[in-house]
């Protein structure tokens, strides 16, 4: 019971920073911007077919942890729709981070998938950092990290879709340990 109570709290206070603090409620426009910005994500804006972007994913735990954040869906530059992020973990993890995080869908099956209702990503969904910061890979049977150096300090690993998808996070803040398993869950609600 306490575990549960623990998580519940790790949930609720990352909702509340993520709705609430001002400098943490980045507006859609300027979280776009920075992923503009970006020399290597610049040329999925120009070829996917949609994409969800989330200004602001709050993510912490200790022992059992949690990450949650809210977004918007577009299609050829449209918004379609509205999106919440929800992923638990249980492992060796301690800290709190918050970052942004964009994933492009190449084709309308992609965007079709994902806009099905509910969405889970697979182990092999990897995210490409595009500053200084983690790399991650999550999915429903496990996560990890790296280190990942921005286009500031060095080159970046090149990326392309996978399945259909592409996702790149900026890291705005936090510091994060994390050795864990756990999945990642996406929901759409179209307007």
């Amino acid at each position: 019971m306490r575990f549960f109570r623990f998580f519940i709290l790790i949930i609720a206070t990352m909702s509340v920073l993520n709705i609430s603090h001002p400098a943490l409620a980045d507006s859609f426009s300027n979280t776009i911007k920075t992923f503009k910005s970006s020399p290597q994500v610049q040329p999925f804006f120009k070829s996917a077919y949609g994409y969800v972007v989330f200004p602001t994913i709050g993510k912490g735990g200790i022992g059992i942890g949690g990450a949650y954040g809210k977004g918007q869906v577009y299609r050829r530059g449209k918004v379609t729709g509205k999106s919440s992020m929800f992923k638990g973990t249980i492992g060796f993890q301690l800290g709190g981070q918050v970052f942004s995080q964009i994933i492009f869908f190449q084709d309308k099956r992609a965007y079709g998938e994902f806009t099905g209702g509910s969405f889970e990503f697979d182990a092999n969904a990897s995210a490409v950092a595009i500053t200084a910061g983690a790399q991650a890979q999550a999915g429903t049977t496990g996560t990890t990290a790296g280190a990942s150096a921005g286009p500031r300090s060095g080159e970046q690993a090149k990326t392309s879709y996978r399945w259909g998808m592409a996702i790149f996070v900026h890291a705005r803040g936090g510091l994060m340990y994390e050795a864990a398993i756990g999945g990642q869950k996406l929901t759409f609600e179209p307007l």
